[in-house]
């Protein structure tokens, strides 16, 4: 017998990204998406004619799932389920056996009938993902938004652009506000593109246990779609055992959101940098030993979510490609923790993402100063164009050769007597598409109520 509750070893102590913001993949929560499977089982068996309504009702009051606000891992012992876990190998062999102690005699039967772990286990992480996966997308959509209003509102506001780390050419903030806004919304997009199936195969995949059960195999056949909506999730086209198209497909999603946010962060982090100055963070970023000091946090925390994420999605990749037979020895439980902490990371990366984009500072001020930094070199692009052909390439190279500003030189080139060099000069005369690009953001679809979406958002803003 157990004489100590199990150490809690991950509060978020060392993944503060998350802190605050996982509630939604807690263990309790995983073992309420497990409660509520085996529930959705029975409801499917009553909808296919197999199980009488009485079961259902009895289950789920028993269960506590009568209740629409109930919880129906609270009368379990998670420790005692989590050390019973190890000896099947799975956390639903040993939960069958509590719930059919909790539910009426009469009724004990229909619990995880026919199905096998993995079906259970399997169709409570798509429960799980999907409402972890509306609060991303939430938190995403808001960070789109706020982006395109940054974009619109610095659209001719002149900023170095930077390749390679170096001044290239003139840009405005907007166009890279814009930038940041299209990559966030593409991740929307993938998003919005998921399915959520539930699992239902049986032991082997060939639902060979559901047709016995029913005595038909039209009842069995119908019995996968009863299941899915019961747990509120898709119909599947068949087991996914072995097929794991649903959990990489997530994986791929959640680690694009994660890196359009990354990139956000990327570029706060460079640009808030003491000597350039041209964004800032409008909260928090204290530091334990220099007062003087306004770290970029949000945008830190961002960047953590993005440096793990990759690894997450390639373990889940190789998970899927190693998923051997007609059930996976090993891969699939190699899904679970990970795909945990990948949905635990776009949780708290989208909401820091939101919120850092929320509150940011931009200083046209600084940035316009920054652009000078290059002694007019930022418009060198078009200077080549239009005096290569005047004075050749060697002369042109001369010109840009040194520290000294080019003003003086290119004013006394014979050669250039006839040009405006103010306007040929002016950095806000060699922006390109830039501002319409940042002002075409503007117009970009709204996707908080995609058509053929399968998540349920209330796309607010903040």
């Amino acid at each position: 017998m157990r004489s100590e509750p199990l150490p809690r070893i991950d509060l978020g102590l060392l993944s503060p990204v998350s802190v605050g913001h996982d509630a939604l993949v807690s263990d309790a929560v995983v073992l309420g998406a497990l409660v509520r499977a085996e529930c959705a089982l029975v409801t499917a068996y009553v909808e296919v004619g197999a199980a009488p309504e009485r079961s259902r009702v009895d289950v789920e009051r028993a269960l506590g799932l009568d209740d629409p606000d109930g919880d129906p891992a609270a009368g379990l012992d998670i420790d005692r389920l989590v050390e019973a876990s190890v000896n099947g190998g799975n956390p639903v062999i040993p939960l069958v056996g509590m719930l059919t102690q909790l539910v009426p005699a009469a009724q004990r039967a229909w619990i995880h009938r026919g199905a096998t772990s993995q079906d259970i286990l399997d169709t409570a992480l798509m429960m799980l993902a999907r409402r972890a996966v509306v609060q991303v997308r939430s938190s995403l959509a808001r960070a789109g938004r706020r982006a395109r209003r940054l974009a619109v509102a610095h659209a001719d506001d002149v900023a170095a652009a930077r390749t390679l780390t170096q001044h290239a050419v003139p840009t405005t903030i907007g166009a890279r506000a814009a930038t940041w806004a299209r990559g966030i919304e593409r991740a929307v997009q993938r998003i919005d593109a998921l399915a959520f199936p539930a699992q239902l195969g049986g032991a082997g995949g060939t639902l060979a246990s559901f047709v016995e059960i029913t005595g038909s195999t039209d009842a069995a056949a119908a019995l996968p779609a009863a299941f899915a909506r019961a747990a509120g999730l898709d119909a599947p086209d068949g087991p996914w055992h072995v097929t794991r198209w649903p959990i990489t497909e997530l994986a791929d999603a959640l680690t694009q959101a994660i890196d359009a946010l990354g990139k956000v962060a990327a570029d706060v982090a460079t640009l808030s940098r003491t000597e350039i100055a041209e964004v800032a963070e409008g909260v928090g970023g204290g530091s334990s030993a220099m007062p003087q000091k306004q770290n970029p946090t949000e945008a830190v925390l961002v960047r953590s979510a993005a440096l793990r994420a990759p690894q997450l999605a390639a373990t889940l990749h190789l998970a899927s490609a190693l998923a051997v037979d007609e059930r996976p020895d090993g891969a699939w439980h190699a899904e679970w923790p990970t795909l945990r902490d990948l949905l635990r990371l776009a949780l708290g990366a989208s909401e820091h993402g939101a919120a850092l984009l929320t509150h940011l500072r931009i200083d046209p001020v600084a940035a316009e100063r920054t652009l000078g930094a290059s002694a007019g070199r930022v418009v060198s692009e078009r200077l080549r164009g239009v005096l290569v052909p005047r004075i050749g390439t060697a002369r042109f190279a001369a010109l840009l050769a040194g520290d000294d500003e080019i003003e003086a030189r290119v004013r006394g080139m014979p050669e250039a007597a006839d040009l405006d060099v103010d306007a040929l000069l002016d950095p806000r005369g060699y922006l390109g598409l830039a501002p319409r690009l940042a002002r075409g953001a503007a117009t970009a679809p709204d996707r908080r109520d995609p058509a053929g979406s399968r998540l349920d958002t209330d796309g607010g803003d903040e």
